[in-house]
């Protein structure tokens, strides 16, 4: 039978609507909820996010990562994530612990390492040949020639939290801490840090492993203090410490947790990925899109210095967060922060029973 025009146009006007309603189906189906995400720098003390991002881990896990707020440090991180800028934030532990303490209470949901790889202490070349071989010499002013000028980043700063640690822990000839007998001083970031040790106008630094490696293989820098040595570590610290970790709101974990168990999954699977990948592979990856102002080969040392400090089942001990809380009191927070408030293990519980193998 012929079709009139009425019935012609009812019928593509109905296939127009299903047509329509198939793509706002498809459309949203294929929607991946956003997640903002923040770390100090992009080297590989965080390369979990940076793996997590270039494997598309976060989008296996159902969400879009669109980039990284990379704000230049941890007290930055922290303040992104209190102030709604980014969800996640991956950074030093006692982060989260101050913000819980000013009132915005923030969990701590992973531990990527098991040491500090900043409290390392260098010394100038010239203090070394003197006879400045380990860090209770930093007290002897006869040695040093005046009192010893350490630099950390910044007032505040995990590097003074740590080094700090180090020169309370550590005594001088005359029993009172080496802490009591050195300068602080803010030394920035790498250029003036590195500069300043050369010129001396720092006596000692503390140094990230790329500043290690570089005063070292310039020749005007030698380690006194390295975390890679497991019985200097233990003398100081007494074991391992959840150092880096990953964090949230507690209002987020309330509010989003299936975003919150992707987030955790992704950089699970980004440290299993880590674990078993070949170092060159790694930087591979990497180097490029992320650590380009750094040599190939000082990327592919970094790769292999984190690895033999990175926590690989993602889990904090409760004894391991209480030596950790011994460093952060007073100088980084005032009262201790008990383990069950501070921590939710369950997302990586979950994490652990669906990845591991």
């Amino acid at each position: 039978m012929p079709v009139t025009r009425r019935q012609f146009l009812a019928a593509t006007g109905a296939a127009g609507a299903a047509l329509a309603g198939h793509r706002r189906h498809l459309a949203h189906a294929q929607a991946k909820p956003p997640i903002t995400l923040a770390h100090s720098v992009s080297t590989f003390v965080y390369g979990q996010h940076l793996v997590a991002m270039e494997k598309k881990f976060f989008e296996d896990e159902g969400v879009s990562a669109p980039g990284f707020i990379v704000p230049g440090g941890g007290a930055r991180v922290v303040n992104a994530v209190t102030a709604g800028q980014a969800m996640f934030g991956l950074g030093d532990s006692n982060h989260p612990l101050k913000a819980t303490e000013k009132g915005r209470e923030t969990v701590i949901l992973f531990g990527t390492d098991t040491r500090c790889s900043y409290a390392n202490i260098v010394v100038r070349r010239e203090l070394w040949d003197k006879g400045v071989r380990g860090v209770e010499a930093l007290a002897d002013q006869k040695l040093v020639g005046r009192k010893a000028v350490v630099a950390m980043t910044s007032p505040g700063s995990g590097t003074h939290v740590y080094g700090t640690y180090v020169l309370k822990q550590t005594k001088a000839p005359d029993g009172r801490p080496v802490d009591d007998h050195v300068e602080w001083v803010g030394g920035g970031a790498s250029t003036t840090m590195l500069g300043g040790l050369k010129a001396g106008k720092f006596d000692a630094i503390m140094a990230v492993p790329e500043w290690q490696f570089a005063a070292e293989g310039e020749g005007f820098g030698r380690v006194i203090y390295d975390v890679q040595d497991e019985k200097a570590w233990r003398r100081v610290f007494g074991g391992p410490i959840p150092v880096t970790v990953g964090y949230a709101l507690r209002e987020t974990l309330a509010r989003s947790p299936d975003l919150v168990q992707a987030y955790v999954n992704a950089n699970y699977r980004a440290q299993q990925w880590i674990r078993r990948a070949a170092d060159e592979e790694i930087v591979e990856l990497l180097h490029r899109p992320y650590m380009e102002t750094f040599s190939r080969d000082d990327v592919l040392r970094s790769v292999r210095y984190y690895k033999t400090i990175f926590d690989w089942d993602f889990t904090i001990d409760e004894k391991d967060y209480a030596n950790g809380m011994k460093v952060f009191i007073p100088i980084a927070i005032d009262k201790p922060v008990a383990f069950a408030k501070a921590v939710d293990l369950s997302f990586v519980r979950k994490a652990q029973a669906k990845y591991t193998s």
